[in-house]
């Protein structure tokens, strides 16, 4: 396993593999469906694992929600994957209308999340997902932030019975968290310290770029509280709306687009009960575009910089 610094790197994506796998071994009713991008999102370990559980269905996303749909009528724990453009974009009326409107015990497996996938560029950069699920009545909507928390996601959501969807990424990040580390669909916890400056509410592989921006915030005496909101949907109002107050600013962090995304789930929140000053650290209303990670995490600016100017941003509009 490679390193970045102090942190051991792993594609969030094996984490999902990883908990399809455990699942399979749990439940023989747990069955995985590809489309033909099986390795690409790490469901051939399922696949290797059980071969008369998993179905090909092809380069045909909406046909996969559909036959994932008859599985879970049929009494099976279906989860179909590919990735996000299509799983949630070209499939969102079969996941409004069929799975979500239906109550289906259908799980969607949402790839190549984020800038950070690289080279595939914007056709395939899914920067939209979360704004399109999340709007959905009867749909667990959840973004871990490395590949420990997915594999924890993935089984929470394989354990629960009801539409779900999880976000992943292509690419190598660093593991922020522990396998002891706090995990419940619909609570987020305080990551690192408790501080009362500003309240960073992160989801997904921004995390870890949050922590990188806690250290240089410190530098400059800044003392900052980190929230790591997995679940975006049944969002945790409690822990919002207690950091609202106590640290009278917020900045919300996202490898989606400002509008209709995570942060704006926040907003709401804020909004109609403790209304603070906010900034939003995500993509700009702009398609991505290819190149390696650690650049296109500067270009859209999602770098620890971007998240130290959003704060020194919002606390100026504050009083402390």
């Amino acid at each position: 396993m490679s390193k970045y610094g102090d942190y051991e790197l792993k594609a969030t994506r094996y984490g999902y593999g990883e908990g399809l796998v455990e699942l399979g071994h749990e439940n023989n009713k747990v069955v995985a469906l590809g489309g033909d991008i099986t390795s690409s999102t790490a469901v051939n370990f399922f696949k290797n694992e059980f071969p008369d559980r998993f179905y090909s269905i092809g380069i045909a996303e909406q046909n996969m929600a559909t036959v994932a749909s008859g599985l879970a009528l049929a009494g099976y724990v279906p989860f179909y994957t590919t990735y996000g453009v299509f799983a949630a974009g070209r499939c969102w009326d079969q996941i409004r209308t069929t799975i979500c409107y239906n109550e289906l015990n259908v799980k969607i497996g949402s790839g190549h999340a984020g800038v950070s996938v690289g080279p595939d560029g914007a056709t395939h950069q899914a920067l939209e997902d979360i704004a399109l699920v999340r709007t959905i009545p009867n749909i667990t909507v959840v973004s871990p932030a490395d590949a420990i928390e997915t594999k924890k996601a993935t089984l929470a959501i394989g354990r629960m019975f009801g539409p779900a969807i999880v976000r992943f990424g292509r690419e190598a990040v660093p593991i922020v968290t522990k396998e002891d580390t706090p995990f419940e669909l619909g609570k987020g916890y305080i990551f690192k310290e408790d501080g009362t400056d500003v309240a960073i509410i992160a989801t997904g592989a921004m995390v870890w770029m949050a922590l990188e921006a806690m250290k240089l915030l410190r530098q400059e005496g800044i003392n900052a509280r980190l929230i790591n909101l997995h679940t975006i949907k049944p969002i945790d109002k409690e822990i919002i709306v207690k950091a609202a107050p106590d640290c009278g600013a917020i900045v919300t962090c996202e490898e989606h687009q400002i509008h209709g995304g995570f942060g704006s789930a926040i907003a709401e929140v804020i909004v109609a009960n403790e209304p603070e000053p906010m900034e939003f650290v995500g993509v700009q209303d702009r398609f991505g575009e290819a190149g390696p990670p650690e650049l296109l995490w500067t270009e859209f600016n999602l770098d620890k910089v971007d998240i130290v100017n959003a704060v020194k941003k919002v606390l100026a509009r504050t009083k402390k």
